[in-house]
């Protein structure tokens, strides 16, 4: 009997508790299903958001292969597509890579060209490399654009220009020379000679000479 009541104040104990507790425990077996199943319905929500930019931006370069001009109002089309709706993916900053270049070369038209790089630098903050590319083009399409000032502003706004510290100086010594500034374009061009990693250029070597500045400067 001893045994039976034993056994009855446990199956008794288990009543109580579950009484008092199972509600609670149902809800936290509930929250943390949520939280799985929540985690892995962002993680597809995610992948699904990214193969589709992946084929948007598909979409853009085959279109950007042809030169009619059906095919550019498309470029211009998906890389806006890009921005709108996938605006924090690489694909949108590159899709709009070469969107500008498109405005550029294909299009003529370096001021919409600033308004798409100025979008794609600052999407590229954080990525030193990425930023030192469109900083490179962005300035270009300033220049294009007469926008010699704010050609010069995105130029010396560069950090750890590396690589580009030639290209940069020179870029920037053809946009003083545009502005007049022959001096400032010497010593610009001089600090490019200096920064180049490829040796002496023909073309800046050409620049120099026009400012008066022999090979042997």
């Amino acid at each position: 009997m001893a045994e039976l009541r034993t056994e009855e104040e446990q199956v008794q104990a288990i009543k109580d508790w579950w009484k008092n507790n199972g509600s609670s425990l149902l809800i936290g077996i509930g929250a943390a299903l949520a939280i799985v199943f929540g985690w892995q319905a962002w993680q597809n929500h995610q992948a699904q958001q990214r193969a589709e930019a992946a084929n948007q931006f598909a979409n853009l370069l085959n279109a950007f292969s042809s030169a009619d001009e059906e095919s550019a109002d498309t470029v211009g089309f998906v890389a806006e597509t890009l921005r709108d709706e996938h605006g924090d993916s690489a694909y949108a900053i590159y899709g709009n890579l070469v969107l500008a270049r498109q405005q550029m070369v294909e299009g003529e038209d370096p001021g919409a060209a600033v308004e798409t790089l100025s979008w794609a630098l600052e999407k590229a903050a954080g990525h030193p490399a990425l930023e030192l590319v469109i900083r490179n083009r962005l300035a270009r399409a300033q220049f294009a654009a007469g926008e010699h000032d704010a050609a010069l502003a995105t130029l010396d706004n560069a950090t750890d220009a590396d690589a580009f510290a030639a290209i940069f100086s020179e870029l920037k010594g053809d946009v003083l020379l545009a502005k007049g500034d022959r001096d400032g374009a010497r010593e610009a061009y001089l600090a490019a000679r200096e920064q180049s990693q490829q040796g002496r250029s023909g073309i800046l070597e050409l620049k120099l000479s026009d400012l008066g500045v022999g090979e042997d400067a």
